[in-house]
This record gives structure tokens, sequence and C-alpha cells, in this order.
């Protein structure tokens, strides 16, 4: 059994979306049940993974028993181990919370969620390029469901938005990998690196060209500037806990560009393109981002802009590449999605004792729950702007140090700009929901059980991940060092050791440095 394992993600959200799908006629607590059940199934077994992957094993599963290059592989390392656990526990927090009545606003909510988590898992465990399309196709098809979900004028008109960019970046998709099919013979990533690696010429040209097609496909997908304008939005008119998981949506796409960019196209001249294109766009996302967030006259977009920031970052870090760079970018990323989300969550809970004034930015009636309100908010502001002592701090601190030469110039000033704007911002907020407020008048609506179970689940792992820092830094470490020898992948997926060494996450740029003024 221990063999299959690596299949459950994706096996255990489609069977539960069949169950679902199919007792549509069921109870709603039932359904609740039986939903809320094949999640907590699926965390188990993402956590299993996580320990397998945690002793440095790499873990293939040929479908079928074709063997790669020529069968549908799984392939399982330190990486998409801890991407399939954040998605679970994501998952799990933004299912409570919508079981306190959310999920009944329209139809088959819970079916369509597992469809989601399984496109999301299986893009983290697809081993060549076709199936991240395939699974791309699935989480994008729920995800237009999820987001238009009980149905307003809003959600339809930034879900339609989303469409068709969305449609229009799976054209891109296609036709990329139309051209590296075409040039390579093959779309399974390791025997891809391996052939790249040998081209040179008008080969090597067009080959450069369906890569950085992809990089595009997938800065969409990550919602880098400039292709981000579709995501304030879109996240700002979803229902709460599918805002909420949608905090991950765009960490898809940076898993993309990571295995693109770490295993395929390494000592290639779209190497030196690629980490120029991430970092200057990082960099202008992280600006435009924060601008956005002092700008916001709501909630709503103000978080949606925080995730975009955060966005911006990473992708500056792994634009970097350096074993430092990536490490502290694997140790950002599940705090800065988490947070995000209980944000989501939490705009929510104050959204429904404002009356009228939902989470606009203006002078209301005093919030019923107060006191266990702004403990929410208090924790998760300090979480997503990074102050001590939760972790956004400490890794914001490890991505500073990990930045050298003419980087440290452009991203030191950016990130504290970025932060200073969110603490103003996010104080602003604070002040307005919490201060000022009209006096005498008390707003109606309570907290439910459901709904502070799955903001305490994701508020919880912000000091889970400062008790654990050390264990979580040294995965994190092995990770990055993990991706900087894409040949132990190559040499045991394919039987043969890689034609050529491969041993840099980037190799040194053919132009100017990424962090060098242009």
């Amino acid at each position: 059994m221990s063999q299959h394992l690596i299949s459950l993600p994706i096996l255990l959200p489609m069977l539960g979306a069949l169950v679902l799908l199919l007792s549509g006629k069921a109870s709603e607590r039932t359904q609740r049940q039986l939903s809320v059940a094949f999640t907590a199934l699926l965390l188990i077994v993402c956590l299993l993974l996580l320990r397998q992957a945690a002793s440095g094993e790499l873990t293939f599963y040929s479908l079928g028993n074709w063997q790669a290059p020529y069968g549908i592989v799984l392939m399982l390392d330190r990486l998409s181990a801890l991407m399939l656990s954040l998605n679970a526990v994501l998952a799990m927090g933004c299912l409570l919370f919508a079981c306190a009545g959310e999920d009944m606003r329209g139809s088959n909510f819970h079916g369509i969620f597992q469809l989601q988590l399984m496109g999301l898992n299986g893009a983290f465990l697809t081993g060549d390029i076709f199936n991240l399309f395939v699974f791309f196709e699935i989480l994008l098809l729920a995800s237009y469901a999820l987001l238009m979900h009980g149905g307003n004028k809003a959600r339809v008109g930034a879900g339609l938005h989303y469409v068709i960019l969305n449609v229009a970046g799976s054209a891109l998709f296609l036709i990329a990998l139309g051209v590296l099919y075409g040039a390579t013979g093959t779309l399974n990533k390791a025997d891809m690196a391996q052939r790249v690696a040998e081209m040179s010429g008008d080969q090597a040209a067009l080959v450069t060209a369906g890569g950085l097609l992809l990089i595009v496909v997938f800065s969409l997908k990550a919602a880098l500037l400039p292709l981000y304008f579709w995501l304030p939005r879109t996240y700002s008119a979803a229902p709460a806990p599918v805002a909420a998981l949608f905090a991950i949506m765009t960490k898809v796409g940076l898993y993309a560009i990571l295995r693109v960019q770490s295993l395929i196209f390494i000592d290639t001249p779209a190497a030196s393109a690629i980490a120029g294109w991430l970092w200057w766009s990082g960099l202008a996302t992280i600006v435009l981002a924060a601008i956005g967030v002092v700008a916001a006259r709501d909630l709503r977009p103000l978080i949606a802009y925080l995730v975009l920031v955060s966005v911006g970052t990473l992708l500056a870090a792994a634009a970097l590449g350096t074993p430092a760079a990536v490490t502290a970018l694997l140790y950002y990323l599940p705090h800065t999605t988490l947070i995000c989300g209980a944000l989501f969550l939490i705009a929510e809970l104050i959204g429904q004792q404002r009356g009228t004034a939902g989470t606009r930015l203006v002078r209301a009636r005093r919030l019923h729950q107060r006191q266990l309100l702004g403990i929410l908010f208090l924790v998760a502001a300090v979480g997503v702007v990074g102050l001590p002592p939760l972790a956004g701090s400490l890794a914001k601190l490890l991505l500073l140090q990990a930045a050298e030469g003419s980087a440290r110039l452009w991203l030191w000033p950016l990130l504290l700009m970025a932060g200073l704007c969110a603490l103003i911002a996010i104080s602003r907020a604070g002040s307005v929901f919490f201060w000022a407020s009209y006096k005498g008048e008390v707003a109606a609506g309570k907290v439910s059980r459901a709904q502070l179970a799955g903001v305490v689940w994701l508020l919880a792992t912000a000091p889970i991940l400062v008790v654990l820092g050390g264990p979580i830094s040294h995965y994190a470490q092995a990770t990055a060092e993990q991706l900087a020898s894409p040949q132990a992948i190559i040499h045991q997926l394919l039987g043969e050791p890689p034609k050529r060494e491969l041993v840099q996450l980037h190799p040194p740029p053919l132009g100017p440095h990424p962090g060098d003024t242009p």
C-alpha cells in the first residue's frame, strides 16, 4: 500500500467529489460530514508524504506501469510534499468556515471544492508538463464554479473577467507545449531537461522561445506584474472561504516557475532571461501592490493587494536563485498563504457585524463581538505585516540576508517600504473597524463555532511556524539544496546519468545580473 500512497492526494478528492456530487439530495449535515472526512483523510495522507519526503527520498509512481518518459509519472520530493501539506491545511480551515452556511448558498459546493483540491494536488505531483496543463484546467474549472457560488452581480462580473484571462492563458500554454514538444520530442520534465541540455543553434532558440512563453503563462497564474490586474477584483468578489482557498492559487504559478526554472532550463540562454523577468517584475509587483494596499478603501481589496505583495516577494527571491534565497522563500511561503487565507475569513466575520457598511473603511455600528474579532484581527495583522514574533519577520530577515551585492540595494528598501505600507493600511483598517464606530448602536450577528474553528485553525499555524522554526527552516534549506541538484531526479527517473552536470539552481547570467541596474 505504501507505494500507492503518492496517488492518494489525487484519488481521495476525486472520490470525494464523485460521492458528494452523486449525493446531492443528502442532508446538509451529511454532505458536510463527508466533505470534512475526505479533507481530514487528505490532510493525514499529505502529512505522511511530508514525513516520507523529509528523509530526502525521491518517490516516483508510474501510472499503468508505463515507465518514464513514455508514461504518466507522479513525482514526490520535498517541494511537492510541502505544497501538498500546505494545500491540505488551508483547505481544512476554509472548509470548516464554509460549513457555517456559506456552502448552502449555492449548489454542489462540497463536490466542487474537492475537485479544486484534486486539481491543485495533481499540479503539485505531476512529472510532465502536459498533465500539469490538465490539472491546471481541472482546478481552473472548479475555481470558476466556486468563484460564482451563490451568485451576485459582482461575482459574475469578476468571474467573467477571470475566465477570459485564464482561457487566454490556457491557449498560450498549449502553444508553448506544442513548441517544446516539437523541439524536444518529449513533455516529461526530467527527459526534457536532459534533451534541452544537449541542444544548440536553432533548436536551442526554439526551446528558449517555448520556455519563455511558459513563464509568461505561469506568471499569469502567479499574478505577477503586468499580469496581476485580475486578482484584486476576483478575490474581493469571491465568497470568503473561496477567497481564502484562492490564497494558494498564485502559489501554483510560483511552484510551476520553480519547477521549470530549476529542472529544465539550466545552463541555457533561457535561464538568464527567466531570472531577469522574475527579478524586475517581482520588484515592480511589490511597489504597485504596496501602493494598492495604501489606496484600498475596503478590507477585501486590501487583503488581495497584500497577497500581491507576497507574490512579488516570493518571485524576487526565486529570481535570486541562491540556496539561501530559496530557503527564505520556502519558509515565507506557508506563512503568507495561511495568514492571508485567515484574513479573508476574518474580513467576512467583520462584514457580517457591520450591516450595510460591510468591510468598507467607513464608520458603522459597533461590532457585536468586538473583543473576539479584535484579537483575531490583531494576530492576523501582525502576521501579514511581518512583525515579530511571528514567522513573517523571520522569513523576511532570511530573505534580506540572502540578497547580495547590487540586489540588496533594490530588495531591501522595497521590501521594507512594502512592510511599512502594509502596517499603515492594516492599522487604519483596525482603527476604523474597532474604534471609529457610532456610539450606542451595536450590530447584530454572532460568530458561529464553525467559523471560529476555521479562523483559529489557520491562525494557529502562525505560532507553530515560530515554535518549529528550526526544523522548518532546516526542511526549507534541504528543499533548496534538492532543487539545486536536479541531476538526482533525472538519474533516478530515467535510469541513466544526465549528459551534462547540472548543479546550480540558476547559471551565472549571460547578461547583467538581475540585481544590477539596467
